[in-house]
């Protein structure tokens, strides 16, 4: 499985980005949301990535973070939901958004998504909800680094539900500083 790719950004289309890593040229398909947070073409990335593989095709889906990349996969284990409905709810959507529609059972909030009706929704509600639940449970129980970039943003005054979002979107591979300056730029994107 291909979980992660680091490269020179070579093309950028409307849904996708050619990453060239070691002269092999990857096509990943990305959602908008993603597509705005990625740099300018020529220059270094490092892109979190999902493998589908179908009889006749083997598809890169892309994303800035593990934690976003994380929710993809628990997002197409749903009945209905395909790579292409998952990544058209994270380009609608923010993490924080999805695990709330979810938690709180809000199917108007889903169905703003193209391709997602109210009949989708209250099934990805009722099939997603447990998986989210231990998913959350996870990461406020957490690993030591999630729990010091989780004390680090507590520190400097952000909500719980800030430093969640946070935790939820972390690079755990990263230096602890990195991640912290990665939370801080996303949650300074407000």
């Amino acid at each position: 499985m291909i979980g992660r790719l680091r490269g020179t950004l070579v093309a950028r289309s409307e849904q996708s980005v050619t990453l060239d890593v070691a002269g092999v040229g990857y096509e990943v398909l990305t959602s908008p949301r993603t597509q705005g947070l990625l740099p300018g073409i020529g220059e270094d990335l490092v892109i979190h990535t999902h493998l589908n593989v179908r009889e006749d095709s083997l598809t890169l889906y892309g994303f800035v973070s593990e934690g976003e990349r994380n929710l993809f996969r628990v997002l197409i284990t749903a009945s209905g939901v395909g790579p292409k409905v998952g990544l058209a709810i994270l380009g609608a959507l923010s993490v924080t958004e999805i695990r709330r529609a979810v938690a709180t059972e809000d199917v108007d909030a889903l169905t703003v998504v193209p391709g997602v009706g109210r009949r989708l929704a209250q099934k990805m509600v009722l099939e997603l909800k447990p998986k989210l639940d231990e998913q959350e449970a996870e990461v406020i129980g957490g690993s030591g680094t999630a729990a010091q970039l989780r004390q680090a943003l507590e520190g400097l005054g952000y909500t719980p539900a800030e430093v969640r979002e946070a935790a939820a979107a972390a690079d755990t591979e990263m230096p602890m500083a990195e991640q912290i300056r990665a939370a801080l730029q996303l949650l300074g994107r407000r």
